[in-house]
């Protein structure tokens, strides 16, 4: 509820309209020990000074004024809204367009993606204005987050070959923790004061058995229709309310039959804790572990399904994504400002660049750049779409933590993106510091076997889990550890101990990889940077494109670029005709973006 005003003054909430709030909405997708949350936040304040850009992307373009949803009267009408409240024009439907006419242009597409290996150019997307807010009740916001978790829980099924749900573990300090530990505790505790009255009361108990018959029908499989007819008859609630009233209702027997069956369908992992059950003799715990091992019954047949449709998500997935992503837009217009941004970031990197998509040593495979005369006489550089999005791409590996307006149609990788930066970060150490430590030491050091792979090793441990890699701190215990291992190894080797000054020398060179301009971690990042560019195109996690300086870590980096090519390849085939429209606009001049093709 609005605070009330100072005094006995109306407040300004009051004045403008009783009930009216401000609906403010976002969306989060969290990540904790490899399992995902998707979270719905919906809060309702008193219209005022909000700030719409604080929303989430997807839900909220920066640039749309705040819509307000008009409060239920008390007979059921909606009020309308006071002409002199709002400034801008009515909120408007985002219209939609039918892709099906241009469906015989689809082969030609496809020919021409595989040719150039460029942005697929299919139907192109409907990207509503920007200008065209729209009025949104609490419903439509609902349905709205829950095709978005479909979307999410699809694309993460797709692209996470692990994806599997998993029980939930909350700490047992946590507030959720404790707050479910008390309803939890409550509850069980009236149903066995309801079961120790005489007579007992057995209304919650048999809804507790109605909720148990469907969980076991639930998981039955459709030719299972015996079985079906048995647990109905077994189980058959109007009986069992007429044995509860007559005082003739047998727990035990219908728990043992629950059990035989539950053994029936569990999966082979469960049969210990089935079998554990059988010598319960307290009716309530009994009932309450049996609904805890039916709610892991029904994770367990949710992962087999996962696994029996993936395939089936694979061959559909792009167009069930592009789908989705393009009723979203639908419904909440302007939400590509991020993306736009983005792709103009990644234009004005690779035009200043003097690495230019035809240069050999740019690690760039993508076409040439080609001109066009300008209407002034110039002649202007239109840059291979390819060579952008990649661009843009590379840029997600350098991302600033604190920067949020991140790109609307990468947020589902975000946290992936952000793991893959990590892991990269520290590649870059690892690698700088093992060439540093190889020029000082000499070849013979690092020639003997395991050298190498042991100092790797010492490393990571230390990198492990560490916020800020690139920190003094984590540097001079690095310097230091290295120092200790060489000595070991020259020892074992039969040759002296580091000189004073190579020790110093060795020290000093490591401490000062933490600094930004290192010439060698620049060399170094700008070695993994070019390898990871081939992995943007097919065949290009290739260990033959590794460069000098990169065979200690060719394991590691190999993989990374295996999983960043595949997202990457992924989010292109989704996305693709969102780009192009976008770069069309970006690149060619102005008056030929309506009729001009994207250079491929």
């Amino acid at each position: 509820m609005p605070p009330k005003g100072a005094g006995g003054a109306r407040s300004p909430e009051k004045s403008i309209g009783r009930r009216r709030k401000l609906i403010h909405v976002t969306f989060h997708l969290m990540m904790e020990k490899k399992r995902y949350y998707y979270i719905l936040i919906i809060t309702e304040r008193p219209v005022g000074r909000e700030n719409p850009a604080a929303l989430h992307p997807l839900l909220w373009s920066p640039a749309a004024r705040p819509c307000l949803v008009p409060p239920c009267s008390p007979r059921g009408r909606n009020r309308m809204p006071n002409p002199k409240e709002t400034t801008s024009s009515d909120c408007s439907d985002a219209q939609t367009t039918d892709c099906s006419s241009r469906k015989p242009r689809e082969h030609e597409e496809t020919l021409d993606m595989k040719k150039h290996g460029d942005i697929p150019k299919l139907c192109p997307p409907n990207i509503p204005s920007s200008n065209s807010p729209q009025i949104h009740s609490i419903s439509e916001l609902m349905v709205t987050a829950n095709e978005v978790s479909k979307m999410t829980i699809a694309h993460e099924i797709v692209v996470n070959h692990d994806f599997k749900l998993q029980e939930v573990n909350l700490s047992p300090n946590s507030l959720e923790s404790r707050v479910k530990e008390t309803v939890h505790k409550a509850f069980w505790d009236n149903l066995k004061e309801q079961l120790s009255k005489v007579p007992p009361d057995y209304s919650h108990t048999i809804k507790l058995l109605q909720e148990i018959k469907e969980t076991l029908l639930s998981l039955l499989l459709p030719r299972q229709t015996r079985l079906k007819s048995q647990i109905e008859e077994a189980l058959d609630i109007e009986l069992i309310k007429q044995e509860a009233e007559h005082g003739a209702l047998d727990i035990p027997n219908l728990t043992t039959y629950i059990l035989g069956t539950m053994a029936m369908l569990c999966a082979p992992i469960r049969d210990e804790e089935i079998q554990s059950l059988r010598i319960m003799a307290d009716p309530v715990h009994l009932l309450r572990e049996i609904f805890r091992v039916l709610n892991l019954m029904k994770m367990d047949m949710a992962n087999f399904t996962i696994q029996s449709l993936r395939p089936h998500l694979l061959e559909h997935s792009v167009q069930y994504e592009r789908k989705k992503f393009q009723e979203l837009l639908n419904k909440l217009p302007g939400n590509l400002d991020y993306t736009t941004d983005w792709l103009r970031r990644a234009v004005t990197e690779v035009s200043n660049s003097d690495l230019l998509p035809s240069s050999s040593t740019s690690g760039t495979k993508g076409p040439p750049v080609s001109t066009c005369p300008m209407s002034t006489g110039k002649v202007s550089f239109i840059h291979s779409p390819t060579a952008v999005l990649n661009q843009a791409y590379m840029d997600l590996l350098d991302w600033e933590p604190g920067r949020e307006q991140y790109p609307e149609t990468m947020l589902m990788d975000k946290a992936r993106l952000h793991a893959l930066q990590v892991e990269v970060n520290q590649l870059v150490i690892i690698a700088s510091v093992l060439l540093v430590s190889s020029n000082i030491c000499g070849n013979e050091l690092f020639s003997s076997p395991g050298c190498g792979n042991r100092l790797k090793r010492v490393i990571k441990a230390l990198l492990e889990g560490l916020p800020d890699i690139r920190s003094e701190n984590v540097l001079v215990d690095i310097s230091n550890q290295i120092h200790m291992e060489v000595n070991t190894t020259l020892h074992q080797l039969g040759y002296p101990a580091l000189s004073t000054d190579k020790a110093a020398s060795l020290k000093g060179q490591l401490r000062s990889l933490g600094d930004k301009d290192n010439a060698v971690r620049v060399l170094i990042e700008q070695r993994i940077q070019t390898f990871l560019r081939h992995c943007l195109y097919p065949g290009g996690q290739n260990a033959k494109n590794l460069l000098q300086g990169l065979t200690p870590i060719q394991e590691e980096l190999l993989e990374i670029g295996q999983r960043f090519g595949s997202l990457i390849h992924h989010n292109r085939q989704v996305f693709g005709p969102y780009y192009s429209e976008i770069l069309k606009k970006l690149l060619l001049p102005v008056g030929k973006s309506e009729t001009g093709k994207v250079s491929s």
